[in-house]
């Protein structure tokens, strides 16, 4: 798809997106900790794509290939599956964490002319 076709998505769109998947299913969202567990194997797939990528691990070549941009894309839904099953507003989230981000480091990097 050319990037000018590709949908854009506001966190409350993927929340809602998320939440009529999940909604078809008498199972709902799974538990925290469940989650958790999902969000960590998610985690170890895009640290496995970055190592091929960029470490001294080559792919083998049985392997599938998948792209960071996919690994991303699954840690995402993961996260909106998260906050929706805890209510919790990732936009709202974000905001706080990225005022707290800039207030903490704002001066703590070298700042370009």
């Amino acid at each position: 798809m050319p990037a000018s076709e590709k949908p854009i998505y506001h966190t409350h769109e993927i929340q809602q997106r998320v939440d009529r998947y999940i909604g078809q299913f008498k199972e709902g969202y799974f538990s925290p900790l469940s989650l958790m567990a999902r969000l960590t194997e998610e985690t170890g797939e895009l640290a496995r794509e970055v190592n091929h990528y960029y470490g001294e691990k080559p792919k083998k070549t049985s392997e599938q290939p998948k792209t960071m941009e996919e690994e991303l894309g699954d840690i995402i839904f993961v996260l909106a599956c998260f906050a929706n099953s805890l209510d919790i507003d990732m936009g709202e989230a974000f905001d706080t964490a990225i005022r707290k981000i800039e207030k903490r480091d704002g001066d703590r990097w070298t700042k370009k002319d």
